[in-house]
């Protein structure tokens, strides 16, 4: 039998306690968020995950994870409130040029091989990536025969997608991913600018199906030619990143192009084999199995 002489002995086995006790309920609010209104985290990796829900627990002065169980269970604003805060959007316009680049330079040229063009932006956040992508597909005259279905599970991040309207304070920055992805216009062409903010130009909108689709819980809905998918797997656990690849697998035409996000591969996943590299570097890869 253990003995606890020691205050340090006792510090420690309080800390063990409370460590305890905050992990069930840590399951028992994703379990209950899952089964209440079905969005699925009980798979998204812990340290992120908890870090994100103190903070929320924090900012509106909860006391502990169960008291904010109980108000998400019985208010609906509540719990869209955490899943924004969960899933805080980090993108930008040409985010990373160099990705972009190798897009025009490695898969345009499939493209041009294909009478029609479906393309999936997962996890598409507040849609910045979606309108470079129907910019740079603009400019290679291959948007007219494309649709870009671009979804989320935030529905917040959707609705600011859908509006096209972003601050004017990151166009200089955006302009600069724009020259240094191979753009061949002035960027500002593609907006009209408007107090504090810039509205893309309606006619970027006009292939683009925005909708809402949780990575955990929703099975594919149609066949696609190219899926983005860029740095949100990295806050999913082993169990969830084998599903969402599965999903995607399945979900790519043959020879269709997966492309992931600089912090993530492919290589020591299930489906690695299944893959070939158009560019390594920029986390390209074609479907070959």
């Amino acid at each position: 039998m253990t003995s606890w002489n020691s205050p340090e002995d006792e510090n420690a086995l309080m800390n063990l306690v409370d460590s305890e006790r905050e992990q069930i309920e840590l399951e028992l609010l994703l379990e209950g968020m899952h089964r209440m209104y079905g969005h699925d985290f009980r798979n998204y990796a812990t340290p992120s995950l908890r870090r994100r829900i103190w903070n929320f627990i924090k900012m509106n002065n909860f006391r502990n994870i169960s008291s904010l169980q109980e108000k998400v269970l019985h208010d609906r604003l509540t719990f869209d409130r955490l899943v924004h805060n969960i899933s805080i959007p980090v993108t930008e316009m040409f985010r990373d040029p160099q990705l972009f680049k190798s897009f025009r330079e490695n898969v345009v040229p499939i493209l041009r091989t294909y009478p029609y063009i479906r393309i999936w932006h997962a996890g598409c956040s507040t849609g910045e990536e979606v309108y470079s992508m129907a910019i740079l597909l603009y400019e290679e005259g291959l948007y007219d025969k494309t649709r870009i279905y671009a979804t989320d599970m935030n529905s917040q991040s959707l609705k600011q997608a859908q509006s096209g309207i972003f601050g004017i304070e990151k166009m200089k920055l955006y302009t600069k991913n724009y020259i240094e992805a191979g753009g061949s216009r002035s960027f500002s062409e593609y907006y009209t600018a408007k107090y504090n903010s810039v509205i893309f130009k309606p006619f970027l909108q006009k292939n683009m199906i925005f909708a809402e689709h949780n990575l955990a819980t929703d099975r594919s809905f149609n066949e696609f030619n190219v899926i983005l998918c860029r740095n949100v797997m990295i806050y999913f656990n082993d169990k969830l990143r084998d599903h969402v690849h599965e999903l995607f697998h399945e979900s790519l035409s043959r020879f269709g192009v997966l492309i992931l996000g600089s912090k993530e591969s492919i290589q020591h996943t299930n489906y690695g084999s299944l893959y070939e590299p158009l560019d390594r570097v920029e986390k390209i890869y074609r479907k070959i199995n």
